[in-house]
Formats: structure tokens, sequence, C-alpha cells
């Protein structure tokens, strides 16, 4: 059971608010559109590793890069929660300079000794949106794709999944997981695969996006067809970057997150239509997480305008790449709604009610309650009960 918290007057929010108070607007919302008559299952939320970091480090297979992990907890401290990982704890400006606190450290008291912590956290982060399955990601471990030791990526990535499907999937069955890959090295990607498609709570497996890699590339050819062979989506889910050839000109946060987190999906997905990868793995689903939707429309008129004049640098396509684009999935947020107008037409140019799944980003300092969904005025019934839950269901066979 989820320990009942004490309803008190508004307060500040720190790193120690019980999550269920920031969430008290959502649990209206609920009443207000009935929302425990939906399925709802969100496709991406988060948890904070790095607090449980001592637990992860211990799981690294290389025996002398886990003594160096523990050498260097040890011997710095400030490396506790960091060692070995690219994290710049310096840099952390999504909390917007301390004053949207509560992701940077998920402290809020737990008294439940039953189940690991950060089961009780998700528990109810779920309970106050009125979710019935959370998809969970890693925060930090998402800019693992930029760890200037590519060995050392691998290594953590792969701790940190057997750290996740020991601890915390085994504790509620209503909490799932695509399982990062370790995408630098090709053969552990599909190692891991075998490793743990078959675990009940993972549900497919993620490519974290903020990388330098070609996803076109013939060495990763047999990871999806591994996935297409199983029947398990693949995602590529976007993140924060203030130091590649763009964003490092940006001189505010607000620049390098509203296009870093839409540019390093745009880049991928580009290398992943014109290359024909759709006509190569027809079974293959795909999913676009966390870069928001306004960039959608934008990618089909353009690779379309320049395809239909350079068809011979796209010989596997056999439609448009905003056909394929359409049979692609995309998560909901950041959910654009600053012009109500553009944003049915995207939800129209992507055939949103049946490609998009609701996602609330959770505990990101921009999180979507469903409730947001619900405030949308032209969707059909049947489309936000796709959107929020019901698409998901198709995608990840739940």
């Amino acid at each position: 059971m989820v320990d009942s918290v004490r309803r008190r007057e508004t307060q500040e929010i720190t790193v120690h608010t019980d999550s269920r108070e920031i969430l008290a607007n959502a649990r209206r919302d609920t009443e207000r559109y009935g929302l425990d008559d939906y399925f709802i299952v969100d496709v991406d939320a988060h948890h904070v590793e790095l607090d449980s970091w001592p637990e992860i480090i211990e799981r690294i297979e290389n025996p002398v890069l886990r003594d160096s992990g523990r050498q260097m907890m040890k011997n710095w401290p400030y490396a506790e929660h960091v060692a070995l990982h690219n994290h710049p704890p310096g840099l952390t400006m999504q909390d917007v300079s301390g004053r949207i606190p509560h992701q940077a450290a998920l402290a809020e008291p737990v008294t439940e000794t039953d189940v690991h912590r950060d089961v009780t956290l998700v528990r109810r982060a779920m309970e106050a949106m009125s979710i019935d399955v959370q998809v969970v990601f890693p925060q930090p471990m998402l800019e693992i794709g930029l760890h200037p030791n590519k060995a050392v990526a691998t290594q953590l990535m792969m701790a940190y999944n057997r750290w996740f499907t020991e601890t915390v999937l085994p504790a509620d069955d209503r909490i799932k997981t695509m399982l990062g890959l370790p995408f630098d090295d090709p053969e552990a990607s599909l190692r891991t695969i075998r490793e743990f498609a078959d675990h009940p709570g993972v549900i497919g497996f993620l490519v974290t996006s903020q990388r330098s890699v070609g996803v076109h590339r013939n060495e990763y050819m047999p990871v999806y067809a591994e996935l297409e062979e199983r029947g398990m989506p693949i995602g590529f889910h976007a993140g924060p970057n203030q130091a590649d050839s763009m964003t490092s000109n940006m001189n505010k946060f607000l620049s390098a997150h509203a296009i870093s987190f839409v540019t390093c999906n745009m880049l991928h997905l580009t290398n992943w239509v014109i290359n024909g990868i759709p006509e190569r793995f027809p079974r293959l689903k795909t999913i676009w997480i966390e870069s928001g939707l306004a960039w959608i429309p934008f990618m089909m008129q353009r690779l379309d305008h320049e395809y239909l004049m350079r068809q011979s640098d796209a010989p596997l396509l056999t439609k448009l790449p905003s056909e394929y684009m359409r049979e692609m999935y995309y998560t909901s947020q950041p959910l654009e709604m600053t012009d109500m107008g553009l944003l049915e037409s995207t939800f129209k140019a992507m055939d949103a009610e049946h490609t998009l799944m609701y996602s609330s980003d959770w505990p990101h300092w921009d999180f979507d309650v469903p409730g947001r969904i619900m405030s949308i005025p032209f969707l059909s019934e049947q489309g936000k009960r796709n959107i929020l839950g019901e698409t998901a269901r198709k995608v990840f066979n739940l």
C-alpha cells in the first residue's frame, strides 16, 4: 500500500516535497474528466538513478572498472553518485536554477521498506495521475551517448539494466520499461536484447538520441532484425545537449532545451527513413520520444520535397518519407499548445489519433498530466482514449 499523505497548506516545493502534493491538481483532473474510466499508459516517465548509483556500480561486469568506480566513490565524496558517469553536476539547469528543484533529487520521505524506494515514488505518481501502466526511464543516463569513453558507457548501461530489472521491475507489474541499448557497441546491444527481452517488465528497447552515430550503419542491422523478429518496438529518446556544434553557440538553457531535444531525433529519423530502414524492417515499430510534436510536419514537408527531387539518393523507398513517418509512433510530451490551430494541423498531418501516445515526462519540470490530452477540443472521444492508452496497448502488446 502507498502510505497516506497529510494535506497541508500551500508551501514551497523542495526536493523533500511529497509527489502527491505536487500532483494534487492531477487528482482534480481525474474527477473532472472521469479518468478512472480510461486505460492510461504513461509512455515516458523517469526516476533518478544516480540516487542508487553505488548499487549500480556493483553490477558493472568488468572487475577492473567496477573497482575503479568503488575507489572513486570512496576517495572523492562528491563522486558517490556520479562515479564513472559523464553527467555534469555543475550544469544541472533543468531545475530552473533551483526554482523548480523536485527532480534534482527525489528525496521525499518514504516509509515503505518492502520495496525499493523508487518503486514507492513511481506508485505515488501513478496514483496521483490515474495511470494504469508507467514506462520508466533513467534521467542522467539519457546523456550516456555523449560519454567520452565508449567502453565505459557500455559497461554502465549494462550495469544499470541489470540493477533496474532486478530491483525495480519485479516489485510491481504496472511498472514497465524500454531498456537502454549500449548503442556504441552493436554486439553488446544484441546481447542486451537476448538477455532481457523475456523479462515481463521489459516491453521494448531504447536508443538514447544524444549521440554521434549513424543509425543506418550496417552493423546495427542484426539489432533491428532481432527486435522485429521478437515483435518488440525500438524507441529513440531525446535529451539535452549544451555542447554540440549548434547549442554551444547558445547563451541560454532555454534555447538549448528548445532545440537540442528536437534536433537529435530529427537527425536519426532522417537517416532512418532516407536509408530505407522501414522498408528493410517493415514490422519493426519505431517510437520517437520527448521531442514534442511541432517538428513533425516540418520534417514531413522538408523530406518529401527533397526526396521528390533526388529519389536516386534513397533507392530503397517506395513511398514518400511522410508516409513512413505516419506509420511510426510519437509521444506527447512536451505538448506545444501555444497555437491550437497549429496543433490541430500537426495532429492531422501525423494522424495523431492513431500514432500519438501520452507521456507525462514526470518528474521533469515541464511534465504533462493526462488532463492535458483531455483538454484538447478537436479530439474525438476515441482519439482521446487511443492517445491516453489504447495505442500503447497495441504497440507494446499490453
